[in-house]
């Protein structure tokens, strides 16, 4: 498949984002939920996925299974998103309209997604 150059933006996008849960994954366990379990496994498996995903968006026969993928999983990191709203700790001390709009940006994120699933 020949993309358009923000396709492969947006797979670089999420190789490189699921590498920080690696490099920083302190970063990332701050802002799970505590009714989560396990929180460096699962910062470590979202980083993966994320790495994979980006990774399977790059091959023809693994595009619709990626892009399912990313969007299933940023659903998920809605949990997230919704957790640092409700807790100060893991809000950063970020004002709230920034982690509204971090919120709102998730949406934004599957439909740039999704948009490759009917080009």
């Amino acid at each position: 498949m020949e993309a358009p150059w923000h396709y492969y933006s947006m797979a670089a996008m999420y190789i490189v984002a699921g590498i920080m849960h690696f490099i920083k994954p302190k970063a990332y366990m701050r802002i799970m939920p505590r009714y989560l379990p396990a929180h460096r496994t699962l910062v470590y498996l979202s980083g993966l996925a994320e790495v994979v995903f980006g990774i399977l968006l790059f091959f023809d026969s693994t595009q619709v299974l990626a892009t399912w993928g990313i969007i299933a999983m940023l659903a998920v990191f809605l949990l997230v998103h919704v957790y640092m709203l409700s807790s100060a700790k893991a809000g950063l001390n970020l004002p709230k309209w920034l982690l509204w709009l971090r919120l709102l940006l998730q949406f934004g994120l599957m439909y740039w997604a999704y948009f490759y699933l009917n080009t």
